[in-house]
């Protein structure tokens, strides 16, 4: 099973998403636009594990505390466009915890360092300059989700298989 740790976006934040997506499209930029039922900001990227219940144990070990994102600048790995997301204490904290957790625990993880954002394409393509007007919003992050990423018809399905909330 492939895993990762994520919040899932409010619709208010997705749907604004959507729209700085619908924009790149308007100035002639191509590439893999994450679908909107997609878009999420991932924690930890576990990939292939068959350690489900472990991971769940985890994150009720850890718990959670509510907290606030807020959407900052554009920015780029490579090819991939993504907006950023300003971080705080507490984001930070449970990612540092988590990751801690998942260490002592065996349990394999991307161990990139953490840059909280948001995907919005891959293959980034295009002709002529472009700029991402990045909205003002900002989310209150109610539940951190386990998530399972699958291919269907082709495409990347995400579901969530487990959450903590308070």
């Amino acid at each position: 099973m492939r895993l990762f740790v994520a919040v899932q976006l409010s619709d208010p934040m997705k749907n604004s998403l959507v729209e700085v997506m619908h924009d790149l499209k308007k100035q002639g930029v191509n590439g893999n636009f994450t679908p909107k039922q997609n878009l999420h900001m991932t924690l930890t990227f576990i990939g292939e594990t068959d350690k489900k219940q472990e991971i769940q144990k985890l994150m009720e070990e850890i718990g959670f505390q509510p907290f606030r994102i807020v959407l900052t600048e554009a920015g780029s790995f490579g090819d991939l466009q993504w907006i950023g997301v300003k971080g705080n204490q507490k984001l930070k904290g449970y990612v540092n915890e988590l990751q801690k957790k998942l260490r002592e625990h065996g349990i394999p993880f991307d161990n990139k360092k953490f840059t909280p954002h948001i995907t919005i394409l891959r293959g980034a393509k295009s002709s002529r300059p472009y700029s991402i007007q990045v909205p003002k919003l900002e989310m209150q992050v109610e539940k951190i989700s386990l998530m399972k990423s699958e291919q269907k018809d082709g495409r990347t399905v995400y579901k969530e298989v487990f959450s903590v909330q308070q």
